[in-house]
């Protein structure tokens, strides 16, 4: 993929069409979903931490403590307009016009306090086109992402995912102090390589353990984790569950999935799946606060909130990119 720094390819920019429908509905070309999630297929090693045979809830462990500052960095994206193109050759390829923004709050828990401590907005427009240019809307500039294939509608969204992720290390980045936690919304990904950092997964789609040690998981109490195991994969890493404050008694209720780097010793792991035991509970959510409580927690709600704000207008945005398009606003 091209980033909006690279060079613009050498013929004439395309028409550019914005699709009529609006982006919340989706849009007139898009694909058919895929179908339910399935039971992972990750390789998974459960005896990181303990024996399988003893796989059991480990509570607080004495003498640890929360960190005097926490870091909560969070990422939204919206699609503004689905797009089209019509080239020279009589070829078409979709596109989505984004915006997306990152943010941290720093939580100062020996003080007491929190506040935002960075935020970034960035647009684009994300396309397979060979030819397209950046979008001037008004004031509001949308540089070309390019990707790979002929665009189809879930790799334009995914591709989103690339620059918001990078957008977040570099806000983050830039708030860090010595020995702070960071805590990222969502799995780690790329971000593997950062300090003291932990991906929050609040909503769980696959099932990595067996059964029986699932039943270790949904039989935790508020305040407890399960022992710490690793996905074996590219992409893996240390990871555990835990459980959040929560009233209702189901079995998943105020789960919440922790993962670290796997390029950390065992021993920090462990010494991290320890801290976020003491550290993440305090943030939990209430439900007459957030429909997503305890998952969703509370800095991370209230960033979000800001975050989106920082968008601006969709419906502002979806006409100035149909006056940009109608009147050849495409061109550089």
């Amino acid at each position: 993929m091209t980033g909006p720094g690279g060079a613009d390819p050498v013929g004439e920019a395309p028409e550019l069409f914005v699709d009529a429908w609006d982006p919340g509905y989706g849009a007139s070309f898009e694909a058919v979903p895929g179908g339910p999630a399935t039971p992972s297929r990750q390789q998974v090693d459960a005896e990181v931490e303990l024996p399988a045979v003893d796989w059991r809830a480990i509570d607080v462990r004495p003498g640890v403590r929360a960190p005097d500052v926490v870091l909560l960095v969070d990422g939204v994206r919206r699609i503004d307009a689905s797009v089209w193109t019509a080239e020279a050759d009589g070829a078409s390829f979709p596109g989505v016009a984004a915006s997306y923004a990152a943010g941290v709050v720093r939580c100062d828990l020996e003080r007491g306090a929190a506040r935002l401590a960075g935020t970034q907005v960035r647009r684009g427009l994300f396309t397979a086109s060979p030819s397209a240019r950046e979008v001037r809307a008004g004031t509001v500039r949308y540089p070309v992402h390019r990707v790979g294939g002929t665009g189809e509608l879930n790799k334009l969204q995914a591709a989103v995912q690339g620059p918001l992720t990078a957008l977040e290390v570099e806000v983050s980045g830039a708030a860090r102090v010595d020995g702070d936690l960071l805590v990222v919304d969502g799995p780690l990904r790329s971000r593997r390589q950062l300090p003291r950092t932990l991906g929050y997964v609040k909503t769980q789609h696959s099932q990595y353990l067996d059964a029986r040690l699932t039943a270790v998981v949904t039989g935790l109490r508020a305040g407890q984790r399960s022992p710490v195991f690793r996905l074996v994969t590219a992409w893996g890493g240390y990871s555990w569950y835990l459980r959040l404050p929560v009233s209702g008694g189901a079995p998943w209720a105020g789960i919440v999935r922790v993962e670290c780097s796997a390029e950390l010793a065992e021993s920090e792991a462990f010494a991290l799946a320890d801290l976020s035991l003491v550290t993440l509970p305090r943030f939990a959510s209430t439900p007459y606060k957030d429909p997503r409580a305890p998952q969703n927690l509370v800095p991370i709600a209230g960033l979000e909130r800001r975050l989106r704000a920082l968008l601006g207008d969709a419906r502002l945005l979806h006409r100035a990119l149909t006056a940009a398009a109608r009147g050849r606003g495409p061109r550089v």
